[in-house]
């Protein structure tokens, strides 16, 4: 009898042994696994709208994996022009800590490896004088643009920029589309960004149309080639930037014409998707 209940005891230790080899989950490990991609030194950088997700629409679960499997490849960052709130909406809760490097409002809000790395104001920089000016004259310039719908938040006020938008940002995806063909046809972002640009020239100021609706004005500098400087040198051997608005006047344009960047135009996160499984996957 005692014989068998050590034999018990002895299977009951194996089994036991097993398992916990079979079911070792040590979330450190996977951790680390994960965060160190095949080719540290070549990383990719990410535009939002109409890059990864469809202008102001959220991430498809489908294009998150993937670019959680490019992670595993390459290094991986986030740069937008929104907030990181919006940028939350848009990718997900907690965006800023599932890849390297995550950088809203174009750098001037920077994190790597989740940690928060420099927060800049543009309040501070210009002074609320200036701040007061910018918004008055836009007002009033609004205020004499006759399109079909008008809606509220025509000026968001950005730490780092300042976003205008003729119709307003509070307007239906609808309505938002209808805006662009008219916008389109008549430059009126466009003419009113010249304008801009005579009134405030004393200013040093970069005005970037970016999305559907709206443009960022923003001291000169301030534009997405901000972000390269948390991005040393002799870190990387490549920076691949990924971006839909290109064009010269475009918020894409700066990051996509710099020396240090490998730039890549594309039409849509489907686009984005295969110009980096050719790049990147194989």
């Amino acid at each position: 009898l005692r014989k068998e209940r050590s034999l018990c005891s002895h299977q009951i230790k194996i089994s036991l042994t097993s398992i916990c080899k079979m079911t070792d989950t040590n979330p450190t490990k996977k951790q680390k696994m994960a965060e160190t991609p095949v080719n540290p030194r070549i990383i990719a950088l990410f535009d939002v709208d109409g890059t990864l997700t469809i202008p102001r629409g959220e991430v498809t679960p489908d294009m998150m994996a993937f670019m959680k499997e490019l992670s595993k490849k390459i290094t991986v960052g986030i740069v937008g022009g929104s907030d990181l709130p919006k940028q939350e909406e848009q990718l997900g809760e907690g965006i800023a800590k599932v890849f390297p490097y995550n950088f809203s409002q174009n750098g001037l809000v920077a994190y790597k490896d989740g940690e928060l790395q420099e927060v800049q104001t543009i309040s501070k920089f210009l002074g609320e004088d200036n701040i007061k000016r910018i918004v008055n004259w836009t007002l009033k310039y609004l205020a004499d643009i006759d399109i079909p719908v008008k809606r509220g938040t025509f000026i968001e006020f950005r730490s780092g920029m300042m976003n205008i938008s003729p119709i307003g940002r509070n307007c239906s995806r609808e309505e938002r589309n209808d805006y662009e063909k008219i916008d389109l046809e008549r430059n009126i972002r466009k003419n009113m960004v010249e304008a801009m640009k005579k009134e405030f020239a004393d200013l040093n100021l970069t005005f970037s149309i970016g999305g559907q609706i709206s443009f960022d004005v923003f001291p000169t500098g301030w534009d997405k080639t901000y972000c390269l400087k948390f991005l040393k040198e002799e870190d990387f051997d490549e920076i691949h930037f990924f971006g839909d608005k290109t064009f010269e006047g475009g918020n894409d344009y700066e990051i996509f014409t710099s020396e240090r960047t490998i730039g890549h135009t594309v039409t849509s996160p489907d686009d984005t998707r295969e110009q980096c499984t050719k790049l990147f996957m194989g």
